[in-house]
Formats: structure tokens, C-alpha cells, sequence
């Protein structure tokens, strides 16, 4: 299954409001087909992470970036739950502290970039200091428009001393969110999530989607490619994101270093 027409070429016009954030395309069964096939594909995903960690080549970095309740705490939970947490480590990027500020704003992304044999995710990224900036005009438009080839040099930086990037936009739309803001406003186990940015943030939905769109078409790269997830069905996104995930995996060539002692003449008592 290819869901590569999901991948933003280099330079692609992207129009958000024309992609069904309810698509499942190519995938047919639903939800409980996807249910059957899911437990398979996390057990792979956890025998190519170890020989990931054990073959320690290279590394691997997974950008989530998404709307309010787009859910990228739950595709962590539920595409990476099998996996070793020795070798993946996943990094949230709130509003810079001061001495964050103090730093150029890729200073404190790359401290949580990958070692080689590991897996970094970031819950949120380096973009925000994109689309925050952007919508709430937090930094001048020179010094924004600088950052999209910015990031594309410190992207390529990363591809050129062994980190792959996959980077994946979880695409819901506004009358999904309202739904799942409504959710959580019901349910005593969610209710925690819910913020006083919230509703402030929703009021800028149309902004973000115009931000959203000029980093998907600018830094999309041969090197560091988007890919627009569709993610009203919770299901569909996990299987999206496990799939390219084992595709890339699977194309690494993977090995197992050679034994560090002489196999031959290796004796225990």
C-alpha cells in the first residue's frame, strides 16, 4: 500500500481547504480492517527499530506538526507503542523560554536532534517559530521570510551527517476540531487537555491554514519531505504514518554490526 500521494513535492502549491481532512484513500476496510493489520505492523516496527538502534548508522527525526487536537500525542501513543524507548526520545516545543529567546531559534531544536541508531520525534517543532511568529506577527516579515531557508539549510545539514526526515502534517478540519474541543469538555479524563488558548487559537484557524501552506510549499524538500496526513479518522492517520515509517525503514539497509569477540574461540564457564 503507497500512500505516496500524500507527499508534498518540492515547491507544490497546497491548498488545505480542497484536501478531505476525512479522506482514507487508498485503504479499504475501515477502521476495523485497519484494527487487524495495526498489531502486525507495530510488531515490525519494533524488530526494525532495534536493528535500527543496533545498526546505529544513521539516525531518524519525525516532525508532527498539526492544529489543536489534530493528534499528535495520540499518533506517539499508538503508532510507536511497541518500541524500545532506549532508542526513541520525543520533544515538545512550547513558547521559547527567555533564554531560548536569548539564542537563534534553531538553538533549541538542535540540542534533541537524533544520535545515529536513534529515533527523535518532535511533538511540534522548528516551525512554530514559523507559523506562531507569523500569525501573531511575533518577529518582523524579514526576519520570517529568512527562516523558511533557514530551516531548509539546517535540514539539509542533518540529511548530509545521516538523519532521515519524515515530516507529516496532521490535516483535520475546523468542524472536526470543534468536535473533539466539545469532546473534551465532556470527559473528566480529557478535560486536563483543554486550555484557555484554545478557543483563542480557533479564532485564527484561517491564518494558520495560509501559514500552513506557505511552509508546506517552501520546505518541502527531495531531502525532507511533508507529507499532508489526513487525519479526522484517528485510525487512518496511524496507518499513514506506520506505513511510511516501515517504507522507510525497510529501504535503509539495515544490519547487524559484526560481534565484537571471535565467535570461534568464544568459551563460557
Amino acid at each position: 500500500m503507497s500512500f505516496h500521494r500524500l507527499r508534498v513535492r518540492p515547491g507544490q502549491r497546497v491548498r488545505l481547504s480542497r484536501i478531505d481532512a476525512a479522506d482514507t484513500r487508498p485503504f479499504h476496510g475501515g477502521k476495523s480492517r485497519a484494527a487487524s493489520l495495526m498489531p502486525a505492523r507495530l510488531g515490525e516496527l519494533d524488530r526494525l527499530q532495534e536493528l535500527f538502534y543496533a545498526d546505529g548508522r544513521r539516525g531518524l527525526l519525525v516532525v508532527l506538526q498539526g492544529m489543536d487536537t489534530s493528534g499528535k500525542d495520540g499518533a506517539i501513543r499508538h503508532v510507536f507503542e511497541g518500541v524500545n524507548p532506549q532508542g526513541v526520545r520525543v520533544s515538545s516545543f512550547k513558547v521559547p523560554t527567555a533564554n531560548e529567546l536569548g539564542h537563534d531559534f534553531l538553538w533549541r531544536i538542535h540540542q534533541h536532534t537524533p544520535l545515529r541508531g536513534n529515533i527523535a520525534i518532535f511533538n511540534r517543532s522548528h516551525y512554530e517559530d514559523i507559523l506562531a511568529a507569523r500569525v501573531h506577527r511575533l518577529a518582523p516579515k524579514k526576519v520570517l521570510e529568512a527562516r523558511y531557508s533557514e530551516i531548509n539549510d539546517f535540514e539539509r545539514e542533518l540529511t548530509n551527517e545521516g538523519v532521515t526526515i519524515l515530516k507529516f502534517y496532521l490535516h483535520i478540519d475546523r468542524a472536526e476540531q470543534g468536535r473533539r474541543l466539545r469532546e473534551r469538555l465532556k470527559d473528566p479524563t480529557k478535560q486536563w487537555k483543554l486550555s484557555p488558548s484554545d478557543a483563542r487559537e480557533r479564532g485564527f484557524w484561517d491564518q494558520y491554514m495560509h501559514a500552513y501552506e506557505e511552509v508546506l510549499r517552501r520546505t518541502s524538500t527531495a531531502w525532507a519531505p511533508w507529507y499532508i496526513v489526513p487525519s479526522n479518522h484517528k485510525w487512518f492517520r496511524n496507518v499513514v504514518i506506520s506505513e511510511i515509517l516501515l517504507e522507510t525503514l525497510r529501504g535503509m539497509d539495515l544490519r547487524y554490526p559484526a560481534p565484537k569477540v571471535d565467535l570461534a574461540t568464544y568459551r563460557l564457564d
